[in-house]
């Protein structure tokens, strides 16, 4: 096997797939120092202010020259004096495919009784401001597998009951931007399909009124929608009594369900990665692309975000939009991030984080063409706001932030029933009421930290697998999982922790 990897005949580097020593081979090249595994080696010399491929697509400019077979990372390589702002052939639609004729696979889900269909049947609790998250987890508690076994024990149909509390919802403009965002992803979570039944907790006099968000929201209480305040129950440990006597009066309801089969196109993936490497653009994020084509195929559909990390890379999306203002609503996100990173005197490079540079990653330029191949090869359907509800099917995307557990409650607001995600530098992740699966983009990861990973994509780099084989078995996992299969994440109760909805605008 060779010690590098090779991605396109036009790159100005491979990749180590182990250790390399000084003298060492790569791609015939001889090496100069000490290269980890997953970072770069120049193939050929690199003059001072030169662009670098990787992927046949810049990742950069040389900082200084680079000779062949040298390390390249940030002693030498960065976005350049212009920041990255070269010029990027958006093609709008160029690359549009002719839609194939739709494939059939089914999974065991849950239908609610409004046709919605879901994967894992919860209780939720929600708290509509940081002051009642404390009430809401006391009350999610009484019914918690671990503190009390026996809780549930009536109820085997009942995955849990859940809290999902944040720090927001109060000393913010009540008509303002962070407002809209998080009434919307409340809402979405109130309706997610996964969730039965809904609490929802104030303390009273909070920014949040929840009679406001129900209006806005266009939602109605009732017998598996409720919702009551702190101040109004007697305070703390009456709205607790309170809230565990809804909660059992709805158990019977929710006990109910039963999964039946139900066609893959009601499942609806968000795509993740954290911590990335330099294989994540080689084994996880492709095989993941894979994936998501087979989905698609199938009916389903799959979500895209991080806007920060397809950043620069944004123009292999827009080719694939189906019509052009599909694309150019891409763009102007794009352009809003430029405008928002900038107003807070930072700027989009300032991602890779310090994990994913270790890992062999350079510059955003990089990362972002690596973590837009978890969007596969289909059509871009739409693009869509922070947690703005799902309504098409296939390949699509949703503006978010890069940072995981906001980008990902985004995506469930919208609808994901599950969600998959890739890592290299290893994750502890859940996302309830959704199902998360996670894909290593090595053996290494895979053999350390076994416990949270459910699919090892590493043996593509070791040579034991390809791109398309991994793609059909995450298929079949996300299959199994939907289907009631555990994550390892749920196995280890991640999840209630890691709701953090985008908080935008001033805090007052």
């Amino acid at each position: 096997m060779n010690t590098c990897i090779r991605l396109h005949p036009a790159d100005d580097v491979v990749i180590a797939r182990q250790q390399l020593l000084s003298g060492a081979s790569a791609d015939s090249i001889a090496v100069r120092g000490l290269i980890p595994p997953g970072h770069k080696v120049a193939t050929r010399a690199i003059a001072a202010g030169a662009p670098v491929r990787r992927y046949n697509q810049i990742i950069g400019f040389a900082s200084k020259d680079i000779a062949a077979g040298e390390h390249v990372h940030t002693h030498n390589l960065d976005m350049g004096p212009n920041k990255g702002d070269f010029a990027r052939d958006y093609a709008f639609c160029a690359d549009v495919k002719p839609e194939a004729a739709p494939l059939h696979a089914e999974f065991m889900g849950y239908v609610r009784a409004d046709g919605r269909v879901a994967t894992r049947n919860y209780i939720g609790v929600l708290s509509s401001v940081n002051c009642s998250a404390t009430v809401a987890r006391a009350i999610a508690d009484h019914f918690s597998k671990t503190l009390n076994p026996g809780a549930l024990a009536d109820f085997p149909h009942v995955d849990g009951v859940v809290a999902l509390t944040h720090g927001s919802g109060c000393g913010m403009d009540t008509d303002g931007l962070g407002m809209q965002v998080l009434e919307r992803t409340l809402a979405g979570y109130a309706t997610h399909p996964n969730f039965a039944g809904v609490l929802a907790v104030g303390l009273g006099c909070e920014a949040n009124q929840l009679k406001s968000w129900l209006n806005h929201s266009g939602l109605k209480e009732g017998s598996m929608l409720q919702t009551f305040n702190i101040q109004d129950s007697g305070g703390t440990r009456l709205t607790v009594a309170k809230g565990i006597d809804l909660i059992k009066a709805m158990l019977p309801m929710v006990n109910l369900a039963h999964r039946q089969p139900c066609s893959v196109a009601h499942l609806t993936v968000g795509l993740q990665c954290g911590g990335s490497d330099g294989y994540s653009g080689i084994s996880a994020n492709p095989a993941l692309g894979a994936a998501v084509d087979l989905l698609v195929a199938h009916g389903g559909t799959a979500i895209l975000s991080e806007t920060p990390e397809i950043y620069g890379a944004e123009h292999l999306l827009t080719r694939r939009a189906v019509r052009r203002e599909v694309g150019e609503k891409l763009v102007a996100r794009i352009r809003w991030w430029e405008h928002y990173t900038a107003m807070h005197q930072g700027e989009m490079n300032n991602n890779p984080s310090p994990g994913n540079k270790a890992g062999g990653l350079t510059t955003i330029l990089e990362k972002s063409l690596g973590a837009v191949a978890k969007g596969g090869t289909s059509n871009l359907q739409a693009v869509y706001e922070y947690a703005e509800k799902i309504s098409t099917h296939g390949f699509v995307y949703m503006d978010t932030p890069g940072y995981d557990p906001v980008s990902a409650t985004g995506q469930v607001a919208g609808g994901a029933n599950l969600i998959c995600f890739t890592t290299g530098r290893g994750s502890a992740y859940g996302c309830a009421p959704a199902p998360c699966l996670k894909l290593a983009t090595n053996s290494a990861l895979w053999q350390r930290q076994g416990d949270d990973i459910d699919v090892n994509c590493g043996d593509i780099v070791d040579g034991h697998s390809t791109v398309q084989a991994k793609g059909e078995e995450i298929f079949q996992a996300i299959i199994a999982c939907a289907s009631g299969q555990t994550s390892k994440s749920e196995q280890h109760g991640y999840g209630q922790n890691e709701f953090v909805p985008w908080q935008l605008g001033a805090v007052m």
